[in-house]
């Protein structure tokens, strides 16, 4: 099935510039968003405390629920989440108590009082600990570095045939992420820390295609941060989920257009590599456009019908989806390019043995 003919020749490549451009001011604006919001809207999973999820059968507002809570959730946040007749809300407030099921009877017990019997339902209860959180949060980011530098060792070695130079980054990374978490820096820091360090590594070892997955990757999931931040919605564990998703899912993209690029790069010697990447993404145009197509489709409707137990999770699987499109056409195989371009053309992928 071929919605676009296979002969196309749209110029992606020649937009490289255009399509670099685009993607900072983007990076940009999210990561001063992100700045600007102190960080992302972190959940109960990440930030500790008390979440109480409450469904209501008449409109009311955070307000009136602040107000009918009384003094030990005066502080609370209180937030709307799914279709604004679903009156539904998520209260989020820094209590720890161990008593879950005494605290749901206590909050039922304060909305009956304020709207009157059978109005209003407590739908769940959730307590973490701050250092359960804290605990949490350092995992996560370790846990997207190491799935990017895993990637980044399997890219070298696949397309470059660089098993060992790969292995030895790879190695070398590891104990340089352990020594810089040594220093102290907090989580957020050493992640950012190896990233950079990541990202030279494959600079200084010429290792453009891992280079390029990489920058793909951390595009990416810059990006959807960066709109998550912009809209303020919660990030939970099944965000994370999401991002880790997102991450094999661009992976996916990523390794076909490599392939295509070995392919044509050992029929004709001849094309420079602007030319090869260009006609690799013109081929696999259909394809990219076909699968994104269909998954998109597919997450519109749970994001609109799936309910709120999986709408932020949708939410950032549909972001990253379109954006992962948007960098398997303009920014995997334009890395390559850009190094070519800068090293004077002395790079060729090598064939990988069948």
């Amino acid at each position: 099935m071929e919605w676009i003919k296979p002969d196309i020749n749209i110029n992606f490549v020649g937009w490289r510039y255009k399509a670099a451009a685009l993607s900072g001011i983007v990076l940009v604006l999210g990561a001063a968003m992100l700045i600007y919001k102190g960080g992302l809207n972190m959940g109960i999973d990440f930030a500790g405390g008390t979440l109480i999820q409450v469904q209501f059968n008449k409109s009311t507002s955070p307000d009136d629920i602040r107000d009918a809570l009384g003094e030990s959730f005066s502080q609370s946040m209180i937030q709307q989440v799914g279709a604004s007749d679903a009156n539904e809300f998520l209260i989020r407030a820094d209590l720890i108590t161990g008593e879950l099921e005494s605290l749901s009877d206590r909050i039922q017990q304060y909305l009956t009082k304020a709207y009157g019997e059978g109005q209003a339902t407590v739908r769940r209860v959730e307590m973490v600990g701050p250092k359960v959180g804290e605990d949490l949060r350092q995992k996560a980011l370790k846990a997207i570095y190491y799935a990017m530098l895993f990637i980044s060792i399997y890219i070298a070695g696949r397309f470059e045939q660089k098993w060992t130079v790969a292995a030895i980054m790879g190695g070398v990374l590891l104990i340089g992420l352990y020594l810089l978490e040594a220093v102290g820096l907090n989580p957020a820091q050493l992640i950012l820390a190896a990233l950079v360090v990541t990202l030279l590594l494959c600079w200084i070892l010429k290792l453009p295609y891992a280079l390029g997955a990489m920058a793909c990757l951390i595009h990416d999931i810059l990006i959807t941060l960066g709109i998550f931040a912009l809209t303020n919605k919660e990030f939970s564990l099944e965000v994370f989920a999401g991002l880790l998703s997102l991450a094999g899912y661009s992976l996916n993209d990523t390794i076909i257009v490599y392939d295509r690029i070995r392919e044509y790069r050992h029929k004709d010697r001849k094309q420079s590599l602007a030319e090869i990447v260009n006609g690799a993404v013109n081929q696999t145009l259909s394809r990219t456009v076909l699968t994104s197509g269909t998954i998109i489709f597919v997450l519109f409707c749970l994001f609109f019908f799936g309910g709120t137990v999986i709408h932020d999770f949708t939410f950032a699987m549909l972001v990253g989806v379109i954006v992962g499109t948007y960098s398997s056409i303009f920014v995997s195989g334009t890395i390559p390019v850009f190094f070519d371009e800068l090293t004077g053309g002395k790079r060729v992928m090598k064939k990988a043995p069948a």
